[in-house]
């Protein structure tokens, strides 16, 4: 069924658990598994705290750094699961098209990711990378809340 999957994390206990799931679905169906985290590029103008307190030079080795612990925590996941896994690091400021980008270049059957499963107000305000996800990518889906 799926030779391939993507598991999109961002080094969050709740991604943790989509990292699993995935492994877990890969291990079962024989398939390999793609890690990806996307960071933000570093912007002149930003209002995130991270951001302000920066150089350019600074910020990315920052990012590097944990996108290196986030890669490393996941595919640790998936060695203990015996799945073999590729590790990938992006630097997008839309991360949903990362991932399917991503997906389709790395030719993945399904992106699994995870979902902090708001719903009403709270999520059309947020705007949830997951929920872009779904409404844009033409490749299932799977998502873990």
């Amino acid at each position: 069924m799926y030779k391939s999957v993507l598991i999109a994390t961002d080094g969050s206990s709740l991604a943790a658990r989509a990292v699993d799931h995935g492994t877990n679905l890969a291990k079962a169906l024989g398939a390999t598994v793609v890690l990806l985290t996307v960071s933000e590029r570093f912007h002149v103008f930003a209002m995130e705290a991270e951001q302000l307190e920066e150089t350019s030079a600074s910020f990315k080795e920052h990012m590097q750094r944990q996108a290196g612990r986030t890669l490393s925590e996941a595919a640790a996941i998936a060695r203990s699961a015996g799945v073999e896994a590729t590790t990938v690091h992006l630097e997008d400021d839309a991360p949903y098209q990362a991932i399917i980008r991503t997906a389709e270049n790395q030719r993945c059957d399904v992106i699994v990711m995870a979902s902090h499963g708001r719903g009403g107000i709270s999520a059309l305000l947020l705007g949830s990378e997951t929920m872009k996800v779904l409404s844009h990518s033409k490749i299932p889906v799977l998502v873990v809340r």
